[in-house]
């Protein structure tokens, strides 16, 4: 299907069942990504959701994939992401509600979405390893995770014992993000924004985070940092899973697991989800 967008033409894909559910899904792309998604992870989603019964719409913001335009930056596709749902809802009569689901920056966009709009017809979220990067945030990551798991690994010592190793650059590495990681993070305001949207969603809220990701392991670190968003995550509406998986899920067992947890999730929301006003 084609849409506009501010006098630009978008390409989204739907998967349509025979006979669609009230609630549908609406798959956000994030960083470099299209809308297939990493090897095809969108494709995938949006076809097993359909099985069940779900539409599933998947597409590309301006500027991004076969969409014409220039991309506004994934902290401000509201025009984009509005269009998409005027688009899908008129595609397909018998939704009238849809949950956004997001990887990456797709998930920051989704929540940056609804804190800019409140749109009643915003069911649910999906978040999937949520972007909330800054210089500090990312150093101290680095710092508690990879080089940790560095020390732990055998070819640390192996390259260090066998003289392979450059100590000198690693130590000026270190330095480096031990002296950033001391800047505040409050010069960064999208994250902000994405806690203040969170904070005023009342539905429910489906958060992935996979163990082998330095992007999850910053928006973690980030989140048990900040009593705010500690709160937020604590909140009945928000369930947190966490998978054996790399950022994307790219092994085909981590990627039907969260496939899997994703229409179990998506079922018991449909069981109770009210209509809603036509925005």
């Amino acid at each position: 299907m084609t849409f506009d967008c501010e006098g630009e033409t978008l390409i989204g894909v739907v998967s349509l069942p025979p006979a669609a559910a009230r609630v549908g899904l609406v798959i956000l792309p994030g960083g470099p990504n299209y809308r297939a998604g990493a090897h095809r992870q969108f494709v995938h989603l949006a076809r097993s959701v359909a099985v069940d019964g779900i539409a599933a719409l998947r597409f590309d913001y301006r500027g991004m994939g076969d969409s014409a335009g220039t991309f506004p930056g994934f902290e401000n596709v509201e025009a984009d992401v509005r269009a998409a749902i005027d688009a899908f809802l008129a595609a397909c009569p018998g939704v009238e509600r849809v949950v956004l689901a997001g990887l990456c920056e797709g998930a920051s966009s989704a929540l940056l979405y609804y804190g800019d709009t409140a749109d009643v017809r915003v069911a649910g979220l999906v978040l999937a390893n949520p972007w909330v990067r800054s210089e500090a945030t990312l150093a101290k990551t680095y710092i508690r995770h990879y080089y940790a798991k560095r020390l732990m690994a055998r070819s640390f010592w192996s390259k260090l014992l066998r003289g392979r190793f450059d100590v000198r650059t690693s130590v000026r590495g270190l330095a480096r993000d031990a002296l950033v990681a001391t800047r505040s993070e409050n010069g960064v305001a999208y994250p902000r924004r994405m806690a203040a949207a969170l904070a005023s969603f009342r539905g429910p809220v489906l958060l992935a985070l996979s163990s082998d990701d330095l992007t999850a392991r910053e928006f973690a670190d980030h989140a048990a940092r900040d009593a705010h968003w500690r709160d937020l995550l604590s909140r009945t509406n928000v369930e947190r899973c966490e998978f054996t998986a790399d950022h994307t899920f790219s092994s085909s067992p981590a990627r039907e697991a969260f496939e899997t947890r994703v229409r179990t999730w998506l079922r018991l929301l449909q069981a109770r989800a009210p209509a809603a006003t036509r925005a």
